[in-house]
């Protein structure tokens, strides 16, 4: 990890988070904005570099500015649980820094990645002192909540083809595609497919072998593209 000091470069991605056309920020007053850009830190993080731990205490409201990154919780015996991929520009950790608790999942890069972390006096005086903000933030909450939910369901009921199947189509959600419009724009492990779709990996390869043999996908190396995402969705759809 390492801290932006340079004033150009700390200034494009505080601009990134705030001004972007879906930030949460970018229909603030001048004097709020003005006072975010003032106090915001910004930090890089190298692939496989962790921006926060389970258990650790948010040191602000932090945005994601660039990069990708997994949210992972450990479980039984301490095996890993992908439970959400976020993308830029976005916030993470933000229940556990509404909450005002420890985060409960840890955050891992799996590209090299930028954050900028707001201070938590000064977002908590907008929040009530704007209701329009206040609003925008609840339905973000509300809408983690709702994929958090549907999520639930896919790991719990369907099979293992349905459960790869929902995954990949998350990640094109999340990240899209290539230029080709098929490979998906996120290349993982296998371990970390597995992970994201609730199996072991052993199960994840085979699946995986499988969409391949019945041309549902291409494989190469952590490269996944899509063939038919049409089919896709219909193996997801029947879980």
């Amino acid at each position: 990890m390492k801290t932006i000091r340079d004033k150009k470069t700390r200034e494009l991605y505080i601009a990134a988070c705030i001004d972007g056309p879906n930030s949460l920020f970018s229909h603030l007053d001048d004097n709020s904005k003005s006072l975010l850009r003032q106090t915001a830190t910004c930090k890089g993080y190298k692939k496989g570099e962790h921006l926060y731990d389970e258990g650790s205490l948010p040191p602000g409201l932090t945005c994601l500015v660039a990069g990708k990154v997994k949210i992972t919780k450990k479980g039984v015996a301490r095996r890993e649980q992908i439970v959400r991929m976020a993308k830029p520009v976005g916030f993470i950790g933000h229940r556990a820094f509404f909450a005002g608790e420890s985060h409960i999942a840890s955050a891992e890069a799996i590209e090299d990645s930028i954050t900028c972390v707001m201070k938590t006096d000064l977002v908590f005086g907008i929040v009530r002192s704007n209701s329009d903000f206040a609003m925008n933030i609840i339905r973000a909450l509300a809408t983690d909540l709702g994929f958090s939910n549907r999520r639930t369901v896919t790991l719990t009921q369907k099979h293992i083809r349905g459960r790869i199947a929902e995954s990949l189509l998350v990640l094109r959600e999340t990240y899209g595609c290539e230029r080709d419009e098929a490979t998906l724009k996120v290349y993982l492990s296998r371990e970390d497919i597995a992970n994201l779709s609730n199996m072991t990996t052993s199960n994840a390869i085979r699946t995986l072998s499988q969409f391949a043999s019945e041309k549902v996908v291409a494989l190469r190396g952590k490269a996944i593209t899509v063939l038919d995402w049409d089919l896709l969705e219909h193996i997801s759809h029947l879980g």
